[in-house]
């Protein structure tokens, strides 16, 4: 099985480097790229860069030029009430939030939502997890837009997973996405806005959770 894992932010991508400080770390057009053995696991990990244009132009040239049969996302997210910090979500649904359309009364979410096929995981999830719905964006999670969020499904929200999840779909590629909630953010404002080290101090520590997690769900990959 041809496996890919494909990390957006750079703090994610600090994070996930020292776990391998024997990769032999190589360039491609998008970022920086390694091979490694993850227990039994041959993976090839990909720096995409953070945002939504990076995320989708890295995806299709991986899809292109390396053919995985999984891809798998690692990353962080923004939570909302009803989850909690370190909480993993394994994402079910995408949604592009920051559209707007002035020129039309046509409600265009729906053209780059995405339903993830989960159906080729076999057996119960083996860590603990939230299915859901992330909301991505080119920004931070603004305050006044959660109501609106939660009130569609959404428990979390960060830049890339709708870009990846809708690249995937027109590929019709498997698409693994695990997101852990970094901070929450309310109608208050977010825990780490203005706070940039506590987020990367956050971010290395899921990155480590989530990598060392990463074998038992490939073992469940029934493709």
């Amino acid at each position: 099985m041809k496996l890919a894992a494909v990390i957006s932010a750079l703090s994610e991508w600090e994070g996930v480097k020292p776990l391998f400080p024997e990769a032999d770390i190589q360039r491609y057009p998008y970022g920086e790229r390694f091979q490694a053995l993850l227990n039994e696991f041959p993976l090839t990990f990909f720096h995409t860069g953070w945002g939504k244009t990076a995320s989708a132009g890295a995806l299709q040239y991986i899809l292109d030029h390396h053919q995985p049969d999984l891809t798998v996302n690692l990353g962080t997210c923004g939570g909302f009430a009803g989850v909690k910090p370190g909480d993993v979500i394994l994402v079910e649904k995408t949604l592009i939030y920051d559209i707007v359309e002035m020129m039309d009364s046509a409600d265009v979410t729906d053209y780059y939502a995405s339903f993830l096929d989960l159906g080729w995981l076999a057996g119960p999830d083996p860590f603990p997890t939230r299915r859901g719905l992330i909301a991505s964006a080119d920004s931070d999670l603004l305050p006044d837009k959660i109501s609106h969020l939660k009130a569609i499904g959404a428990v979390a929200a960060d830049w890339e997973s709708a870009s990846l999840a809708w690249v995937a779909r027109k590929n019709h590629a498997r698409l693994l996405i695990l997101r852990a909630v970094s901070d929450m953010v309310s109608a208050e404002g977010g825990e780490v806005y203005n706070d940039i080290e506590s987020y990367k101090e956050r971010a290395k520590i899921i990155m480590k959770t989530l990598v060392e997690q990463l074998p038992a769900w490939l073992r469940m990959a029934r493709l």
